[in-house]
């Protein structure tokens, strides 16, 4: 039997007319999972949440991607900073959780750092080998767009740039939405297979025929632009239904009536409507297991409290049943018989092939 790597290189070149999925074995090894782990994920930029998640200066948050501890900071500049979350001395992590500090003090051995991640203090260092200036925490590379915070761990990251998906989202002004919800959960599932579900039309009006087949049906789903390292499509909304908020000025009549949804890959996917922004950053732990961050985020005052209630509260059932699907399937997925199948067309499944085509090109490199 072929390896993952070429069956995933077959796949990507077939002809765009009949595409098929990957095998079950894709989403289950753990080999495949330690690949990817050193490659395609090792080299991406991850969204880590939004900006105004830490609005102050000392506010912060941690987070684990991969195996690295990481300390997300807004500093004294209020420029933001991620940081390794590991001191200098021992390995101990500084931070837990999320909170307001003016320094980082390890519980281990009490050495303090700035939040610039400067070492501040080292009590009773006096060895000659002790420098302070070389003890400063790690700065990972880091990037701002669209009011998201970007993380590489890659020192010979690719730039953080996509030209054409700043052209689709111009007018939604994304920068300026403001976190009203924040929630994390651990999903039993491959990361891939969330960025799939999350990125296809076709399951809309069977998985949620309750929460959102009244306003993004199957059938109005409709593929929008793709480029180097993302795709979307549109969850365009029937033109009977109510006003789910005008959002920005400038939005056209099309894209009030739409939620975009977007992935940058390989592991943030977003619902960008006119009044509410919904992003899922993927944190994958092994290869059937995801740690799952979702923020909510609402433009002005175009929604009152009670609406935004009810959104937090639709979101949270619409996760619930994407969860409990993708969860049974990973189970199924193990199957000797989980074999490639066929996707639908390019406006229901068109984005399952855009990622498809993504990942094997970065297989190859």
């Amino acid at each position: 039997m072929a390896s993952l790597s070429e069956q995933l290189q077959g796949i990507a070149a077939l002809p765009a007319d009949r595409p098929m999925t990957m095998p079950g074995a894709f989403y289950c090894s753990q080999d495949q999972f330690d690949r990817e782990t050193a490659t395609v994920l090792r080299r991406g930029w991850h969204c880590l949440g939004r900006a105004d998640e830490i609005p102050n200066v000392g506010d912060f948050f941690s987070v684990q991607l991969l195996n690295e501890p990481l300390i997300v900071v807004r500093q004294a500049d209020d420029h933001i900073a991620v940081l390794a979350n590991v001191c200098r001395h021992r390995g101990m992590p500084l931070a837990e959780g999320s909170g307001n500090t003016k320094r980082f003090v390890c519980s281990y051995h009490a050495w303090s750092y700035d939040l610039d991640g400067g070492l501040l203090r080292a009590a009773r260092m006096k060895n000659a080998g002790f420098d302070a200036k070389n003890c400063a925490l790690h700065r990972h590379n880091m990037q701002l767009w669209q009011g998201f915070i970007y993380v590489n761990l890659d020192g010979d990251a690719e730039p953080f740039s996509y030209p054409a998906l700043d052209g689709l989202l111009a007018n939604y002004d994304s920068e300026r939405f403001r976190i009203a919800h924040v929630a994390e959960e651990v999903w039993n599932t491959n990361w891939k297979c969330l960025v799939e579900n999350f990125m296809e039309g076709y399951h809309l009006s069977v998985v949620h025929p309750q929460t959102l087949h009244s306003y993004t049906p199957t059938g109005l789903a409709r593929k929008l632009e793709s480029g180097d390292g993302f795709t979307s499509y549109a969850a365009n909304y029937p033109k009977s239904i109510p006003s789910r908020g005008m959002g920005a000025p400038n939005l056209t009549q099309d894209e009030r009536l739409r939620s975009t949804l977007f992935a940058l890959f390989p592991t943030q996917v977003v619902s960008q409507a006119a009044s509410l922004l919904v992003s899922i950053s993927i944190f994958p732990m092994n290869a059937g297991q995801i740690r799952v961050k979702w923020t909510l985020s609402t433009y002005g005052t175009d929604l009152d409290d009670d609406t935004v209630a009810q959104r937090i509260a639709l979101w949270e059932k619409v996760n619930q049943e994407d969860r409990e699907k993708l969860e049974r399937m990973q189970i199924a997925l193990a199957s000797e018989h989980a074999l490639s199948g066929p996707l639908a067309e390019d406006d229901y499944e068109g984005t399952i092939r855009d990622f498809q085509l993504w990942l094997a090109a970065q297989d190859r490199m």
